[in-house]
């Protein structure tokens, strides 16, 4: 009797093992990019912790990178198929190499902005526009953070050509604040709140204070997502299904953000991070459908987008405004919406 147990147990923990092989073979690879540490990447860290990439038969390959601008210009290699970026390098992605906008990953327009130190702070309570004219604001460009603080400009009555935009990426900025050889600067967050409570620094503007409306980017590679349409559907499924359930989480989510960010070498306080919940809205498949529907009036998304294709039209870093029908599209979201099983996977709680 031991022995016909013994050869049961056997053949179930063999037929188990191959089921797993099986599955495991039928995992179809997704290379996903994002940059590490931030708010609207941390979907992607919880839904490998939380084991959904499988459950919807992906197996994620990711790659990283500091900005959106080495990001984007890594597709043109294939090095990533699908991934979530700032809006600025979304439309340098469609304009130089084709690439498709398939959703909003947050708002985050009070987490870009103008960061000055507690010198620069104090000048600026007096008088913003006579505190910034002349001087030199570090910033990497072409970012969302760019976009931030000329929309803050602006609000003060200032041009570009009032200040010196200085090229930089945000390790060096948070290096130069905390040394103090820089005292303005355009930042994006967590990086924000890490010269907030490391250097003494303050957020002056944000986006959000000057009016404008900065999303993140969810986005494919054209070709990829022509070709594997199924693909980024499940892909945007398991992102969505991320924040359905951080919604009702928020405490363990803060714990695998802290986990998350320690991870891509930043730290920063609980209130900081929870902070990071309370100012980014978030979108739900419904909530992004309606923001890509495209009525007379056109959508939120074509209105956020041409502002934001405005401005870089301004900088120089494109020569034309785009039409952000031919980039943003939601043929996607309207796949996972389409399939009954996706579209409760993506609005699962659980």
């Amino acid at each position: 009797m031991k022995k016909s147990l013994a050869a049961l147990a056997l053949g179930v923990s063999l037929a188990f093992g191959l089921t797993s092989a099986v599955q495991a073979q039928a995992l179809t690879p997704i290379k996903v990019s994002y940059q590490p540490s931030l708010y609207w990447a941390l979907p992607f860290h919880i839904a490998t912790e939380k084991g959904w990439w499988k459950e919807v038969g992906l197996a994620p390959e990711f790659s990283t990178f500091p900005a959106g601008v080495p990001q984007i210009a890594a597709s043109t290699a294939g090095s990533w198929d699908v991934g979530g970026t700032g809006s600025v390098p979304a439309v340098l992605g469609h304009v130089r190499f084709g690439i498709k906008t398939i959703g909003i990953s947050n708002d985050e327009s009070a987490g870009n902005g103008l960061i000055g130190s507690a010198k620069a702070a104090a000048e600026f309570a007096k008088d913003p526009a006579a505190a910034l004219r002349g001087k030199t604001i570090t910033l990497t460009q072409n970012s969302t953070a760019d976009f931030a603080v000329q929309s803050c400009l602006k609000k003060y009555g200032l041009k570009k050509s009032d200040v010196v935009m200085k090229n930089m990426g945000q390790a060096e900025i948070i290096s130069a604040l905390s040394s103090n050889n820089t005292d303005w600067a355009g930042m994006w967050a967590p990086n924000i709140y890490t010269v907030e409570e490391k250097a003494g620094a303050k957020t002056l503007c944000t986006g959000k204070d000057s009016g404008a409306i900065v999303p993140g980017a969810l986005i494919a590679r054209g070709d990829y997502a022509k070709q594997n349409p199924q693909n980024v559907a499940k892909f945007l499924a398991v992102y969505l299904r991320a924040w359905s359930w951080m919604s009702v989480n928020q405490p363990e989510a803060i714990r695998m953000m802290k986990d998350f960010y320690a991870k891509g070498g930043v730290s920063i306080s609980d209130a900081a991070m929870k902070k990071e919940f309370d100012t980014r809205p978030t979108f739900t498949l419904d909530q992004q459908l309606k923001a890509m529907n495209r009525t007379a009036a056109g959508s939120d998304m074509d209105k956020w987008f041409t502002e934001l294709s405005m401005f870089m039209r301004e900088t120089g870093a494109v020569q034309e405004v785009p039409k952000v029908a031919d980039f943003v599209t939601d043929e996607y979201m309207k796949l996972v919406n389409a399939d009954p099983k996706l579209r409760e996977f993506a609005n699962s709680k659980r």
